[in-house]
C-alpha cells in the first residue's frame, strides 16, 4: 500500500519546489498527488513478467547520414570574400581588452 501524503510531506514538497500555496491549494495538490501515487500502485499490480522492456514505443534506427567529405580545401575561395585576412584566416577586430 502507498503511504498517504501527510501535511509534513506536502510542506517539504512546497519547500523543495519553492512553492507558496494556500491551505486550499495544498489540500487540492495533496489529493491530486495521492491519486497519482495510487495509480502507480495500481500499475505495479500488473504482471509484466512476459513483457519485453522498451525504450521507445516504435522501433528506432539511426537516421543520420554517413560523414562524407564532399569538398576539398578551398580556403583561398572562402577567404576571397574576407575584408581582411592574416596567415590564411579571417582577421577580425579585437573584442576583448
Amino acid at each position: 500500500m502507498v503511504k498517504k501524503i501527510d501535511d509534513e510531506t506536502m510542506e517539504n514538497i512546497c519547500i523543495l519546489a519553492k512553492l507558496t500555496l494556500s491551505e486550499a491549494e495544498k489540500e487540492k495538490a495533496k489529493e491530486e498527488m495521492q491519486r497519482m501515487l495510487d495509480y502507480v500502485e495500481k500499475l505495479n499490480e500488473l504482471d509484466t513478467s512476459g513483457v519485453k522492456p522498451l525504450s521507445h514505443l516504435f522501433p528506432s534506427h539511426n537516421i543520420f547520414r554517413e560523414d562524407v567529405i564532399t569538398s576539398q580545401d578551398n580556403r583561398d575561395a572562402l577567404l576571397g570574400n574576407a575584408p581582411e585576412k592574416k596567415d590564411g584566416q579571417f582577421q577580425v577586430p579585437k573584442t576583448i581588452g
